[in-house]
């Protein structure tokens, strides 16, 4: 029996159902929110997430990791509203998510820099799943970091190497955001690698944005997860083509290094209403139980493996935190 922290308190790992391994609940962009507060309704888009939400247990899902962590505009309380609404457990992340620089506060801070001293970025995200996120007392279950078409710049490589190391003193899993275009989950593997991690407590997120099985085997040859995670975005990935390449992996033996997601939101800043409906209409939180599913069962996916996917392989990944 393991524990996994969610937003509204401690779960044990086999409670944790079928499960979404990257998601969001809430994208915020706050600077515009305080400036132009016209562009954020917090009353309506609470009712729209516990709406989505209660629809999404409906369609069988138990569990998401919310992976908005600070620069995707995280807001632990406004999560906490709609978690305490919700049929549907989160699971909250730390880390940050940035594709160059990191803000002042933080580039100024660390050795050779401005402020000196040390670096704070891992003890913020040890903070963060040790003893709870802005003073509530809702500790992180996951850490997230991202790289993508810049690749590994100074300021990701020390989000990188601080989420290595918060992982090592906490034992929380890791999650990344990825560019498959130019095989950046490799580039992550390395650094982590690099600094001790076990790769087998690593998912290489996006990885479901490519087709090309050659890069997606040394992934899996290196010991990592594979995030099958963006199903919905289409523009990126035809949905057939995302299908084969999951049922592919799985007639290959490899159920039990995937999960599935959407990377979706219950309400994103950076897109106007009605955009996401009318130009991504499949990139909704049920895209998966009521269109991925089905295609899956049809290329020949047995039901145990689409249970390994969406239960065992979370439960695994949580299973292993130490208490």
């Amino acid at each position: 029996m393991a524990t996994v922290q969610t937003v509204t308190g401690e779960a044990d790992s086999t409670q944790l159902g079928r499960v979404l391994m990257h998601e969001h609940v809430f994208v915020i962009n706050h600077e515009y929110e305080v400036n132009y507060p016209e562009t954020w309704d917090d009353e309506q888009r609470t009712e729209d997430a516990v709406a989505k939400l209660v629809a999404l247990e409906a369609a069988g899902i138990d569990t998401i990791v919310d992976l908005t962590v600070l620069g995707l505009g995280r807001d632990i309380r406004r999560v906490r509203a709609v978690a305490d609404r919700s049929p549907v457990r989160i699971i909250a992340a730390t880390g940050f998510y940035t594709f160059t620089e990191l803000p002042n506060y933080l580039k100024f801070r660390g050795p050779g820099r401005l402020v000196g001293g040390d670096d704070p970025l891992a003890d913020m995200f040890v903070r963060d799943i040790t003893e709870g996120i802005a003073g509530t007392g809702i500790r992180a279950g996951i850490l997230k970091c991202a790289t993508d078409l810049p690749g590994v710049t100074p300021d990701v490589e020390r989000v990188l190497r601080g989420v290595a190391r918060a992982h090592r003193e906490t034992g929380v899993p890791i999650s990344t955001h990825t560019d498959v275009s130019t095989e950046r989950g490799l580039e992550q593997q390395k650094i982590f690698a690099e600094e001790g991690v076990d790769l087998t407590r690593v998912i290489v997120g996006h990885s479901g944005d490519s087709e090309d099985l050659d890069y997606l085997q040394s992934l899996l040859d290196n010991g990592s997860y594979l995030g099958m995670d963006r199903f919905g975005l289409n523009n990126r990935l035809a949905f057939d083509r995302r299908v084969a390449t999951v049922a592919e992996l799985v007639r290959r033996g490899y159920a039990s290094r995937l999960v599935l997601s959407h990377d979706a939101s219950c309400h994103s800043h950076n897109f106007p209403p009605g955009y996401k409906e009318k130009h991504l209409p499949d990139w909704h939180f049920r895209h998966i139980s009521d269109d991925v599913l089905p295609a899956l069962r049809e290329s020949g996916v047995s039901e145990r493996d689409l249970d390994v996917m969406l239960v065992d392989n979370p439960r695994t990944i949580f299973s292993a935190v130490p208490a």
